[in-house]
């Protein structure tokens, strides 16, 4: 602008020119003048636009009618089948699914991760996210599971249950932090045996995968987990005494982005239509 500003002073009439006194000179004042107005009032203007807006709690935009709400759910392992088909079930809403081993969960919600909803395998772990101010209102019991004791097809190691007959196998259990892992530990010291596995795994589904492969000769997990296996495994009847049910709470993540479809997801999860779907994987009734 000073630029211009200058050039415009140059452009002068014969009446302008050096030496000359009068209205020339009158004209040119009042001519920069008016051009350090403007150019005053242009920063002034810049400066209006640029001011940042005033800071606040990042909220989710209400989505349009008619278009389904956004809800991102963090899941137990074990879950998988069963959640997946549960968020086709409510065309109002478009569920984006995290699966992994409860305690991972937690932590990955604690390190930031966006996330609306929290479904833990364990009442533990789900303590963990409420004592840490990660989850409210307080969590929802919506299922129940229980550990069985699964092998390949065929039973190459010839085991015969949670006793003695596991030693020296190549048996894979959860790490004790896992759901799925302290149970097989609760099992194992209802039944008097000590475990020796050759590996701890994160996820049930690991444990899973390798006993359906045949990389293990047993594993304990979720009587879920023995069921979504299919013919790949055979499930070895524990003592119902032993099994210890295993509670799965459910809760709203606290400041969650979509907490209103939080709430559609849970009750959803609560309906008839959502337990049916629960049942029909093995899961028991809260």
């Amino acid at each position: 602008m000073d630029g211009t500003a200058s050039t415009r002073q140059t452009r002068r009439s014969p009446s302008d020119a050096p030496g000359a006194t009068g209205a020339g000179d009158g004209i040119r004042c009042k001519w920069a003048s008016v051009v350090t107005a403007m150019v005053a009032g242009t920063l002034v203007l810049g400066g209006c636009a640029a001011a940042p807006a005033a800071s606040g709690p990042a909220t989710a935009p209400t989505p349009p009618a008619g278009q389904p709400q956004q809800v991102t759910v963090f899941a137990a392992a074990s879950l998988t089948a069963a959640f997946t088909e549960i968020a086709e079930l409510d065309p109002n809403l478009d569920v984006t699914l995290n699966f992994d081993g409860s305690p991972t969960l937690v932590d990955q919600i604690k390190g930031g991760a966006p996330a609306d909803v929290l479904a833990t395998a364990d009442e533990a772990n789900m303590a963990k996210a409420t004592e840490a101010g990660m989850v409210a209102p307080a969590p929802t019991i919506f299922a129940t599971n229980s550990g069985v004791l699964i092998v390949p097809k065929g039973n190459p190691a010839q085991v015969t249950g949670v006793d003695p007959s596991l030693d020296g196998t190549r048996l894979v259990v959860c790490a004790p932090a896992v759901p799925c892992g302290a149970t097989a530990l609760e099992i194992a010291e209802a039944a008097g045996v000590t475990l020796k596995p050759v590996s701890e795994e994160q996820k049930v589904t690991d444990v899973r995968g390798k006993v359906s492969s045949g990389e293990a000769d047993a594993g304990i997990v979720f009587a879920t987990d023995a069921k979504a296996a299919g013919d790949a495994v055979e499930t070895i009847a524990v003592d119902p005494e032993k099994k210890l049910a295993t509670r799965y709470p459910m809760a709203i993540v606290t400041d969650a982005p979509h907490a209103e479809a939080a709430r559609a997801f849970i009750d959803l999860v609560l309906s008839d239509r959502g337990q049916a779907v629960l049942a029909s994987y093995g899961f028991g009734t809260p």
